[in-house]
This record gives C-alpha cells, sequence and structure tokens, in this order.
C-alpha cells in the first residue's frame, strides 16, 4: 500500500490507473476506521482493480458546536487496516491541501438536506458534499462506496452525481453492526457503559418497527407512535431528535410503511448523537 498526502500525486495515480485500463474504486473515510469501513474497502474491491480509500477529518461538515476537535484519530492503526484490507493506496490530505485560503465555491442541495440530520444540522450536509465533489475530482474514481447507516448522505450523494453528472457509479453498503447490535459508529468509543446499554434501543425500536410492518400495522403514525413509546419507557435518558418513516429515495415523508421506506432515527446518548435506519 502506498500512502498519499498531496492532490498532485493523488491525481498522477488517477490517471496513470486509468491509462492502464484498471477500475478505480474509492472508499473516503474520516478515519478511526472500524469494521464497517474494512466492508466498504472489500465491497469496493469487487467492483475495482485498484482500491483508493481517504482518511480526512473534513472541517467543513462540523458546526460550530460540534466534536470537530475531539473527533477519534488513530492515524497509525487506520494504516494497518487499511493495508491488511487490501487497499493499494491511502489519500491522507491535510484541511490546508484540500481547502485554498480564499476558497469561495461549495456545494449545496436544497430538497433532500432539509430534513432528517439536515433539519438540526445546518450547513451539514454542504460540508459534505462539497468535500465529497473535490475527493471525486482528486481520486477520479469509477465507482465509490458509502454506507447505509449515513442513509441521507448516501441519498444526496447519488442525488449529486446524478445532477452535476458525475461519471462515478455509487455502491451502498449495508449497515455493519456490533456483535449486540449497535451500528458500528467511530464516535461509539465516546460512550460509557450505561450509555451504550441506552443506545441499544435505537436499533431494538427499529427491529420493532420493521417486525410490525411485516405484519401489517403499516401506517407511519402509528408506527411512529410505538417507536417512541418504546423509546419513552424503555430508555428515558435517550434525547431523541427524530424519527421518520420516508421514502428511501427522496426522503419525503410517507403515510405507509411499505416496502422500500426507509425508517431512520436519531438521538443524542449523553453527549454523543448516534443515528440508525432500517431499509423496509
Amino acid at each position: 500500500m502506498k500512502t498519499l498526502s498531496t492532490v498532485a500525486a493523488m491525481q498522477a495515480v488517477a490517471r496513470e490507473q486509468r491509462a492502464a485500463g484498471h477500475r478505480v474504486g474509492f472508499v473516503p473515510t474520516m478515519g478511526f476506521l472500524h469494521e464497517g469501513h474494512l466492508s466498504l474497502m472489500q465491497l469496493a474491491r469487487e467492483h475495482a482493480d485498484v482500491v483508493v480509500a481517504s482518511v480526512f477529518v473534513n472541517p467543513t461538515q462540523f458546526g460550530p458546536n460540534e466534536d470537530l476537535d475531539q473527533y477519534p484519530r488513530n492515524m497509525a492503526r487506520d494504516l494497518e487496516l487499511c493495508a491488511s484490507s487490501g487497499v493499494d493506496y491511502l489519500f491522507c490530505p491535510s484541511a490546508e491541501e484540500v481547502y485554498t485560503p480564499d476558497c469561495s465555491v461549495y456545494v449545496d442541495e436544497d430538497v433532500l438536506s432539509t430534513g432528517l440530520c439536515g433539519a438540526s444540522r445546518s450547513g451539514h450536509f454542504r460540508g459534505v458534499l462539497t468535500v465529497v465533489a473535490k475527493l471525486f475530482n482528486m481520486v477520479m474514481p469509477d465507482v465509490a462506496v458509502f454506507g447505509q447507516k449515513d442513509a441521507q448522505q448516501a441519498a444526496l450523494i447519488q442525488r449529486m452525481v446524478r445532477d452535476l453528472n458525475f461519471p462515478i457509479e455509487i455502491v451502498v453498503s449495508p449497515i455493519v453492526r456490533e456483535p449486540d447490535g449497535l451500528a458500528m459508529s467511530s464516535r461509539n468509543t465516546y460512550l460509557s457503559v450505561d450509555e451504550r446499554a441506552q443506545a441499544l434501543w435505537l436499533h431494538r425500536v427499529l427491529k420493532q418497527a420493521a417486525l410490525q410492518a411485516s405484519e401489517g400495522a403499516d401506517g407511519s403514525a402509528v408506527l411512529l407512535s410505538d417507536m417512541r413509546a418504546l423509546l419513552a419507557h424503555e430508555a428515558p435518558s435517550l434525547d431523541v431528535e427524530y424519527i421518520e418513516i420516508v421514502d428511501a429515495v427522496s426522503l419525503v415523508p410517507v403515510e405507509s410503511a411499505v416496502s422500500g421506506v426507509l425508517i431512520a432515527i436519531a438521538a443524542k446518548v449523553g453527549k454523543t448523537r448516534l443515528i440508525d435506519n432500517v431499509i423496509l
């Protein structure tokens, strides 16, 4: 595995690989890697000849009161995991390399980004789409792999690729979970033992809703009410930001929880904000 840190070096490698007729797969990450990230890299290998992963904690997607400075980092471990997962190139640019001091062009989306996480994280998806667009231009991949845990992010990136005509295939990989059901996240490291026990109820209420829907209880209002009641009873210390049932593509709320619908939840456990979802 080769490690690159400049845009010029990354683009030179990308041009070289494409000229050789190799299909380039890309997995962008913010580091502090876990099995969920590694599953994305393995999936990228199935779709490409050469796999590029990036580690970049993107400052523009963090709000003023969010955890940019505290976000967990362990570059030495990330290097080992990428190498053991068969990554060919690891791209680790600095913030100064990605953003010039006077940068003034950003990518905005004003439909899919307004609900769910976008309702409370002003500017977050502007930062996400901008850095992903920039990384696409740096890595020049044929295919890029993202995780389903960040369902809204994945939908937005698919929309950006469609609307801005990026010649890139987007693959969305299923959520990878801990043995106890908690969706893998770099932020799980923040959780105390008691907070982790509370966090498990995010997945449990999603499973309960999916079971109810499979048994015919497809009214969104009923499912949402039951989910909130279960959380209030079993995990009262959870600060629920939202629970919504939406179309998985348009992210518009729907009245019936039918096949293909996304049930998404976000909540704070102590000071840690977690998200989870299930697609029926």
